[in-house]
């Protein structure tokens, strides 16, 4: 297949025929899945199940990341044509991935959704697949560790963001995106000495004895040194990826619920996650794109990159190492 076949072909979230492989078609055409995978709820023999999460009930500033699932695959549309950039290996060639397509909740019964998306990633998880899930604002990573954690035990958590949310909340029926690892430390789902938080640039009350990397010491240090004290810190632990968008700078990522100045360029983001293939990644987030807030699209293009790299990283023990 080449460019060439864009004149025939389209809705390749549909009618490709297998789940591996580039995509050829129009990029501002056809059925906008995440790379042009295939739609599907049938799981036997999957390797990543993207997902989405249209859920935005608890963001502190700018609501709107209940649109930044379908932002996201729309600019996925981009990088379907060609392997992903320096990393040596084609994820899509390599690895069995399909669209899992969205979380179906009912958006008026919110006490309801937590366990909707715990069962929903609990799915992807035995039948054997790792979830790439796109979200939606940032609370949505404390259920979908409930389900990581279950079958892993208790996880380093990578975390690129502004901000910590480690705020202290004991009341576990709040659905809250600024406090939900406090209570995942609490429950017991995240291992905090394993745990490293990237590009940190607000007051912390208490990290909850998570490690932290601020992005003053990203900017000052290098991504070098920084990936070296990650991997450092992670070890040879279950790992789980979240990546608030809100961890670049606004000049990168306008389209947050929540910009805050000084933050990661995305050349530093996109450098650190590659640097950071290795770890024993077992799933990962994207969250807080809010198309709304901006209109060039600079941010759900930066997700479906991110998405990407979590894609590489999952895959990179098994098929990328040593390429």
């Amino acid at each position: 297949m080449g460019l060439e076949d864009a004149s025939s072909t389209v809705d390749e979230a549909f009618t490709r025929k297998d789940n591996r492989g580039l995509s050829f078609e129009n990029t501002f055409g056809g059925a906008t899945s995440f790379l042009r995978r295939r739609y599907t709820k049938d799981l036997a023999g999957v390797d990543i199940a993207v997902t989405g999460v249209p859920f935005d009930q608890a963001v502190t500033n700018r609501t709107g990341t209940r649109l930044g699932p379908r932002a996201i695959r729309e600019a996925s549309a981009l990088q379907t044509a060609d392997a992903p950039y320096g990393w040596g290996y084609d994820p899509m060639e390599a690895l069995n991935i399909v669209d899992y397509g969205d979380l179906a909740f009912d958006y008026a019964m919110v006490p309801e959704f937590p366990g909707l998306l715990t069962a929903h990633v609990k799915g992807i998880l035995d039948a054997g697949a790792a979830s790439v899930v796109l979200g939606g604002d940032h609370y949505i990573s404390f259920p979908i560790l409930k389900a990581y954690a279950e079958k892993y035990g208790p996880m380093a958590l990578l975390h690129f963001d502004a901000h910590t949310d480690t705020w202290q909340d004991d009341n576990f029926e709040r659905i809250d995106h600024g406090t939900m690892f406090y209570k995942a430390i609490k429950l017991g789902l995240i291992d905090p000495a394993r745990s490293v938080q990237v590009g940190i640039r607000t007051t912390v009350p208490d990290a909850m004895g998570m490690n932290i990397i601020d992005a003053r010491e990203v900017h000052e240090g290098g991504t070098a040194a920084a990936v070296s004290k990650i991997k450092g810190i992670l070890g040879d632990a279950p790992v789980y990826l979240s990546f608030d968008i809100d961890a670049l700078d606004p000049a990168f990522a306008p389209g947050t619920g929540t910009p805050v100045w000084g933050g990661l360029t995305s050349a530093q983001a996109s450098i650190m996650l590659r640097d950071l293939a290795g770890i024993d990644l077992k799933g990962g987030d994207i969250v807080e794109v809010s198309p709304p807030f901006d209109t060039s699209g600079a941010t759900a293009i930066a997700g479906a990159h991110v998405a990407t790299a979590i894609i590489c990283l999952l895959g990179w023990n098994s098929h990328g190492g040593g390429v």
